[in-house]
């Protein structure tokens, strides 16, 4: 029986006690709650988050770093090599995935040492107990008990809050590596130059034991303390039969050496961008390729090393299939305030010289204007008021579009964009991505095809990668998540004619197949230069890429003497040489199906079989589109006689031109002349110039008003002289000249570079001060000429 009554006392004494365990265990856990509402753990916010740039192989480009200077890139368990994870968790806390955030072994083992020697020998710290110090460090109170209490409870809490993987998230961002680094990820960059997800055996081992003391073992300053440390971790990683001793015996071969502390710094400009953009976001992914990258970076910095100072240089390069950016420098040299280094030129606006004309030339073969080889005039001409130059000031008279295009003629490209449109023209290019920018309360106008407007680098990159996707332009890409938004711009077969013209520009310092061995890729370029020498521009690109290159000054003040094609050419022709290649870049792409390849006859622009040889004067290849062979433009001024085709009769026995109203019957013969543009007739052979002319009336007709315009007479200068300086004067001839025969305006050129311009009467003073052959030209607005052969004597 006295067993039966134990067990009924003891069931008695349960029954009293559990009402008590149960009121006991409810006000632990309504304190623990009440402790944990007041005194809730510090998880961190994204405020106090450092930010990481990384080019697409995730290789950092820049660090931000956060409130407290702190370096820190984000990292997780997914992230980092499989070796760390079995160093820090075999070394640190091998029980981390069973324990609830204390380790009860562990921490009696603390506190027998402490209560055998009166002090804290071993802390017994879990993963979760050392991440809860990095949250509250609390240096005051040191190793002590109540450090400890503090750090076990706020382990529990941890714990209570966040899963196992989010500790150790915490734990692989935070932990202290030494200095202001912070992190695996940060470390293994900043010691080891490669990213946690490659450590070796050694390196993992490494950086498992370092934050145990992260000043004493740093291995830049203490290469053998930290080896030593190193060592003891793969012992304890053979003991725990995780590693072979073979594998740890290779990897204790490997010596501790660390790089210099230096933070990742390329694409500076533009990893502040995608920050700025990216609010929040810890660790930002680009589209950089960061060899290309850092190759580029010391090319531009060397490349314009010697350039004055102030001037700075911007580089984009994009794939031209994503419009990925594999490459952008905004600047020579990031923090370099002489160069202002701080100011990103690919998205500065600047004036874009002539970099727009190839966009016109391909809208003017849409519309059916032109062909390749419609003949332009490159002569002096009035636009409304508007008088352009070229940039060389001189004049080449006939020229074909695509030479036009090439050589950057300034008026035949005011000629075209006057028949095209300007505001059209804006239009178009700022659906394309082009969003011209112009003087308050200006409108487009004649001058924004030589630069008279705004775009930035990153714009035209976008526009110029549409010669080589098919007329489709676009706006570059930077982050690999970054939306398309690409627009026509051009045709198909426009921008392949375009291109082609372009690609078949000559190299400078060579011609095309000069020490070329075939695999040199085709590249179409094109440059430009604003008013005052202000912007140097080149673009251009390939199947594959295309780069852009800005250099001047970001204050805008002149460069004197740096334009596109010495200053800025050169490195895009370096790019393009330097970026990866495949088969077939050297070829030329075949053209698309409505474009063929036709022989046309000057000076009336159509085909060659559609016309009488006899009007053949000059005959050239052109690419045309949709089988349109548009004719030669007419004259703009009435006052001229029109370009084309002239049909008249002549005495069928003299060859005289009859009119309608004459004297005598005579026998009857319809003939047809080719007339050239007026204005391009100085540039003409004399044979040329005889055989598009009228032949004289038979004396007995009346004149039909047929008669070519009135030659001018240059008074001042006699044809075949030989001028001589004053004796003992240090300046050269000096001359007035005037055009007689014309009552408008008179341009004069000079071995056809534009000198002045006179009206009526109106005198011209001009020194002549080169010696040798030269032609003096005086051209009037009515097709009106006249030329002078002369010599300056030494």
């Amino acid at each position: 029986m006295r067993p039966e009554r134990g067990e009924q006392r003891v069931r008695t004494w349960g029954r009293r006690l559990l009402p008590w365990l149960r009121w006991g265990t409810v006000t632990l856990l309504l304190s623990l709650l009440a402790l944990d509402l007041a005194f809730p753990p510090q998880l961190p916010t994204r405020e106090d988050a450092s930010v990481l740039v990384v080019a697409r192989d995730g290789t950092p480009l820049r660090a931000f770093a956060d409130a407290d200077g702190v370096w820190r890139h984000p990292a997780t368990p997914a992230s980092v090599s499989p070796y760390y994870l079995q160093a820090l968790l075999g070394y640190e806390d091998r029980w981390f995935r069973r324990h609830p955030g204390v380790n009860p072994p562990a921490m009696a083992r603390a506190a027998w040492q402490w209560a055998r020697g009166g002090r804290i020998v071993s802390g017994g710290s879990t993963l979760t107990m050392q991440v809860a110090r990095i949250l509250d460090p609390q240096p005051a109170r040191g190793r002590t008990l109540r450090g400890k209490l503090v750090q076990l409870l706020r382990a529990l809490q941890l714990e209570a809050h966040l899963s196992k993987d989010e500790i150790l998230t915490l734990y692989l961002t935070r932990a202290p590596f030494g200095g202001t680094i912070e992190g695996v990820e940060a470390a293994s960059w900043a010691y080891l130059g490669k990213p946690a997800a490659r450590l070796s055996r050694a390196e993992a081992a490494l950086l498992a034991v370092l934050p145990q003391a992260p000043s004493r073992l740093r291995p830049d300053r203490a290469p053998g303390a930290a080896r030593a440390a190193r060592d003891k971790v793969l012992e304890r990683m053979v003991a725990l039969g995780t590693w072979t001793r073979a594998d740890v015996d290779d990897a204790k071969i490997e010596p501790v050496v660390a790089r210099s502390l230096r933070p990742p710094l390329h694409a500076a400009l533009l990893a502040q961008r995608l920050r700025a953009a990216n609010p929040g976001q810890a660790r930002i992914v680009s589209t950089i390729d960061v060899g290309l990258q850092r190759m580029l970076e010391q090319r531009v910095a060397s490349y314009f090393s010697q350039l004055p100072e102030r001037t700075s240089a911007a580089l984009l390069v994009v794939d031209n299939a994503s419009l990925e950016a594999l490459a952008y420098v905004g600047s020579v040299e990031f923090g370099d305030r002489a160069r202002l280094g701080h100011v990103d030129m690919v998205r500065a606006w600047r004036s874009p010289g002539s970099t727009l004309k190839p966009f016109l030339y391909g809208m003017a073969l849409d519309d059916g204007l032109i062909h390749s080889a419609s003949l332009l005039v490159d002569a002096p001409q009035s636009f409304g008021g508007y008088r352009p130059g070229n940039f060389d000031a001189a004049f080449n008279g006939p020229v074909a579009a695509a030479d036009a295009l090439r050589l950057s003629l300034n008026v035949p490209a005011v000629d075209l964009l006057d028949r095209v449109g300007p505001a059209r023209f804006a239009a178009r290019l700022d659906n394309a991505g082009v969003t011209l920018r112009f003087p308050r309360g200006a409108v487009p106008n004649l001058s924004l095809i030589l630069g008279g407007t705004g775009a930035t680098l990153e714009q035209l990159v976008g526009t110029h990668a549409a010669l080589h996707r098919d007329g489709i332009a676009g706006r570059v890409r930077y982050t690999p998540d970054a939306a398309p938004r690409d627009r026509r711009l051009l045709s198909p077969g426009a921008a392949w004619i375009v291109r082609e013209i372009l690609e078949s520009a000559d190299r400078p310092g060579g011609r095309a197949g000069t020490f070329d061995t075939g695999d040199r890729p085709r590249v179409s370029w094109k440059t430009g230069t604003s008013y005052g020498y202000r912007d140097a521009w080149a673009l251009g690109g390939t199947h594959r890429y295309t780069v852009g290159v800005w250099v001047g000054r970001p204050d805008g003040t002149p460069l004197p003497g740096q334009y596109g094609a010495i200053t800025a050419l050169p490195l895009l022709l370096e790019t393009v040489d330097s970026l990866p290649r495949a088969r077939g870049d050297g070829q030329r792409a075949p053209p698309p199906r409505n474009v063929r390849e036709v022989e046309v006859c000057w000076p009336l622009g159509t085909a060659a079989d559609a016309q009488e040889p006899a009007l053949c004067q000059r005959r050239l290849d052109a690419w045309t589109l949709d089988g349109n062979v548009p004719p030669t433009f007419a004259e703009r001024d009435a006052r001229r006689w029109s370009a084309g085709r002239v049909r008249f009769d002549v005495d069928a026995r003299s060859g005289r031109r009859l009119s309608a109203d004459c004297d005598a019957p005579h026998p009857r013969a319809s003939r047809a002349i080719a007339r050239w543009p007026a204005l391009v007739s100085p540039w003409l052979p004399a044979a040329t110039r005889r055989a598009a002319q009228l032949p004289p009336l038979a004396p007995d007709c009346r004149p039909d008003g047929r008669e070519a315009a009135g030659a001018l007479h240059i008074e001042g200068l006699e044809d075949g002289v030989t001028l001589l300086r004053p004796p003992g004067s240090a300046h050269g001839v000096r001359l007035q000249l005037r055009a007689l025969g014309s009552e408008g305006g008179v341009q004069w050129l000079l071995d056809g570079r534009w000198i002045g311009q006179t009206r009526g009467t109106q005198w011209l003073r001009h020194e002549f001060d080169t010696a040798g052959a030269h032609t003096l030209t005086a051209l009037a607005d009515d097709g009106a000429w006249r030329s002078v052969a002369f010599r300056v004597a030494q």
